[in-house]
Order: structure tokens, then C-alpha cells, then sequence
């Protein structure tokens, strides 16, 4: 018998409406709609708790392959709510650039090293574009933390690749206007971030 007959089976057996089932799992009635349905599985973690609330194995709700696909489903969620913490939280990290001596500036023949905010002796052009991408960077970090759950195709393709070209682009800015420190700051988290895609 398919999973979500099964499902609609062992539901009515235990008198419990929709309703009643979300509540016992913590989940949406909208989500045991989908799974009775047919439009979809509960995770590790509901399918553990469906298996108690009908005193059944795992085994007996579901096949071994579609254990396997809900696995690897529950896999690829974990890698990718994983990816957005760490790029998020690099992302909004990149605001000590606005309080730490990251940036050397020249006054009277003396280097002296500055944070972003009492950098002063540069153009105030370059300081704006500065100011631009490292605030562009932050918010980016907000909205992959913020946005974790939103599932929209065009959301889900484009985050990290936003993140890791403002996070590139402001790299090579710092290098260019010679601001070393900075940029290593900078090329690390980029490190960081390339490390953790290439692992997916």
C-alpha cells in the first residue's frame, strides 16, 4: 500500500481528524494534506513521530525506497540550511570592517591603521563605494538568514551566488585601492564559502 493511503488509513483507525494529526506532530494541517495526498513525505523527524503515535516501525509506514529518498531529502535540506547559517552569518560578520583597524590611511607621511568608519584621508568617492559594498554585503547576510525558509526558485538559485560575488567584488576592490588587510579579511570568507559549495 502507498504511503499515503497508508497514512489516511492509520489516521482513521486512531478517530484523529487532519487537524489533529498536525497538532500531534507540530506540523501543518496543510502538510498532512500534502502527505495523504500524495504531493510529498514528512521528514526523519515527523516520520519517527508518526511510527510512536501509531505504535508501527518506520519500516511498516514506508518502503525502503522511498526511506531512501526521504533521507537524502532530509540530507540535502540539512547541507543547505548548513550553507545559509555560515554564509549568512559571514555575510553580516563583515560589519567589523566599520569598527576594527582592517584599513590603512596616510596622514602627515605617517600609516596609521583606521576602521571603515574613521577612514578619512581617501576620496570620499571611494569611501562612499566602500560604505555601498560592505552594506550590500550585510544585508545580503540578513536576507539568507531571514529567508531560510522561503523556497522560491529564483531565491533558492541566486543567494550564495549574490553573496559570493559582492563578497569577490569588494575583495578585489580592497586590493586594488591597496588596502590589504581588508582584502584578506575578505578572501578568507571567500575561502570559507567556496570550501562549503564545494562540498555540497
Amino acid at each position: 500500500m502507498e504511503f499515503n493511503k497508508k497514512l489516511q488509513e492509520l489516521r482513521r483507525q486512531k478517530g484523529l481528524t487532519q487537524e489533529e494529526l498536525a497538532e500531534a506532530l507540530y506540523v501543518s494541517r496543510t502538510a498532512v494534506s500534502k502527505w495523504e495526498s500524495g504531493r510529498g513525505y514528512p521528514n526523519i523527524a515527523s516520520l519517527k513521530q508518526l511510527a510512536k503515535l501509531f505504535s508501527i516501525t518506520v519500516d511498516e509506514l514506508l518502503s525502503g525506497d522511498q526511506l531512501l529518498t526521504i533521507a537524502e531529502e532530509d540530507n540535502k535540506q540539512k547541507t543547505s540550511c548548513f550553507r545559509d547559517l555560515v554564509f549568512g552569518l559571514l555575510d553580516i560578520s563583515s560589519a567589523i570592517l566599520f569598527f576594527l583597524p582592517f584599513f590603512a590611511q596616510k596622514t602627515n607621511g605617517i600609516i596609521s591603521e583606521t576602521s571603515l568608519l574613521t577612514l578619512s584621508e581617501i576620496s570620499p568617492y571611494l569611501k562612499t563605494v566602500y560604505y555601498t559594498f560592505v552594506i550590500a554585503l550585510i544585508l545580503c547576510g540578513i536576507l539568507t538568514l531571514a529567508l531560510q525558509n522561503y523556497k522560491q526558485a529564483l531565491w533558492v538559485f541566486a543567494k550564495s551566488k549574490i553573496s559570493l560575488l559582492i563578497n569577490t567584488l569588494l575583495a578585489i576592490l580592497f586590493i586594488i585601492s591597496l588596502q590589504p588587510y581588508a582584502a584578506v579579511f575578505l578572501l578568507i570568507f571567500l575561502l570559507i564559502k567556496v570550501l562549503i559549495l564545494m562540498k555540497k
